[in-house]
């Protein structure tokens, strides 16, 4: 009896679920190029810690720079993206200079150790973009 009580009650929540994000998503994958950056004055700008959207890195933050190109391509502040080699979801939080194509910058804190040894790769990320609707 009291498993049928649960039943109910997790069925009714589910039916009564509002589901907010109704939007469709794709992910599109695509190779590029992958370098390494730091949150430090010397490698982007006086303050280090705010990205060119406005957003404070912080160390063990997952999130990428992209170059300019990419954000033409949909890339833009906040798009979910999965990178070959590495686990979980990173955010595109922050943009490169002008004269990078094609590229990424991993942000890896302040450890200039593990941005030297990851070098520059070319590798494939994953990115996931909203569908529009053609109505």
């Amino acid at each position: 009896m009291r498993n049928i009580f649960y039943l109910f009650c997790v069925i009714g929540l589910l039916v009564s679920c509002n589901y907010r994000d109704s939007k469709k998503y794709v992910w599109h994958s695509r190779e590029v190029t992958a370098t390494a950056y730091n949150s430090l004055a010397y490698q982007t700008s006086e303050q280090p810690n705010i990205t060119a959207f406005g957003d404070s890195l912080k160390p063990g933050m997952k999130c990428i720079a992209v170059s300019r190109d990419l954000l033409a391509l949909g890339l833009k502040h906040n798009t979910l993206i999965t990178i070959e080699g590495l686990e979980g979801i990173y955010l595109v939080k922050d943009k490169m200079n002008r004269r990078w194509q094609n590229r990424i910058d991993i942000y890896m804190g302040n450890d200039v150790k593990a941005a030297r040894e990851w070098g520059r790769k070319k590798l494939t990320i994953k990115y996931r973009l909203e569908v529009k609707d053609s109505i």
